[in-house]
């Protein structure tokens, strides 16, 4: 508490960061950001831009750089994210700014921030082109905790040559992300090919009974495959589910590294098992 009042007094961070310090959330006009989140959580703090002016959107983005030096913001729409990057620049000049229009994503960082990196794949398989927006935006959480994501398309049930000639690619993956609408049968079948856990992301594409991402999920939850479902078009959840579940494969390995070479006295490094 202490280096923080010091660092306040002295104008090394403002009244926001030093807040967040003491409190682990920062107050602002447009609502409180949870800067503490990604320390205790493992998943960092994301605007949804649904439903938030665009002033409110940039100020919470703002904050979020200045206090936990990261901004994750979805379901934004172009002209929003452009009157947030101006408002993060304004605030912090040299701030990594990566938008993508497709999976209504936004990402600022600082210069200062160092993302996680994590010694585990996630893949993200689709069922359609369609399906990848959805899907976008559960690679976009993933990779933001740090893991390797690997992103397969559209390699839907409707040709199942298409998933059987993609499985090796999926396989050695710690988790599996699985976007699909329609009928959501995809999960199931790739659920029965890999020994990683396997998150359903129903997405709201097709037309017709259960067109609306219903179908999808009805499916996932009577799956006669082991597999974890999220709500409908809920990439954000789905990323962060398998960013957790990345996390700690990631940390088995290093430990299993470790304690591998120390056993066997020798330098080289360790199989990856």
């Amino acid at each position: 508490m202490r280096e923080v009042l010091e660092s306040l007094v002295s104008g090394e961070i403002g009244v926001q960061e030093a807040e967040s310090r003491l409190a682990g959330y920062a107050t602002t006009d447009a609502g409180r950001f949870d800067a503490a989140r990604e320390t205790r959580r493992g998943i960092p703090e994301a605007i949804l831009a649904e439903g938030k002016t665009p002033a409110e959107t940039a100020e919470l983005a703002r904050t979020a750089v200045e206090t936990a030096g990261r901004a994750v913001v979805t379901r934004i729409e172009p002209g929003v994210a452009e009157s947030v990057a101006e408002t993060v620049i304004a605030a912090v000049p040299d701030a990594e700014i990566e938008h993508d229009d497709r999976t209504r994503t936004f990402v600022a960082r600082a210069p200062e921030f160092d993302r996680p990196t994590l010694d585990a794949r996630v893949s993200v398989v689709t069922g359609g082109t369609s399906d990848a927006p959805v899907a976008g935006e559960a690679a976009v959480i993933a990779r933001e905790i740090g893991a390797e994501v690997e992103v397969i398309e559209d390699v839907g049930v409707a040709s199942l040559v298409r998933i059987v000639d993609q499985i090796d690619r999926v396989r050695g993956a710690a988790a599996v992300i699985v976007a699909a609408g329609r009928e959501g049968a995809l999960p199931t079948v790739v659920a029965g090919l890999v020994d990683a856990p396997v998150i359903a992301l129903p997405v709201s594409t097709g037309y017709g009974v259960g067109g609306d991402g219903e179908a999808a999920l009805h499916g996932a939850l009577q799956s006669c495959t082991v597999v974890s479902a999220v709500n409908v078009d809920a990439g954000f959840v789905a990323g962060a589910q398998a960013g957790l579940i990345a996390r700690g494969v990631g940390a088995a390995r290093e430990r299993n590294g470790e304690e591998t070479g120390t056993e066997a006295g020798d330098e080289n490094e360790p199989s990856d098992r």
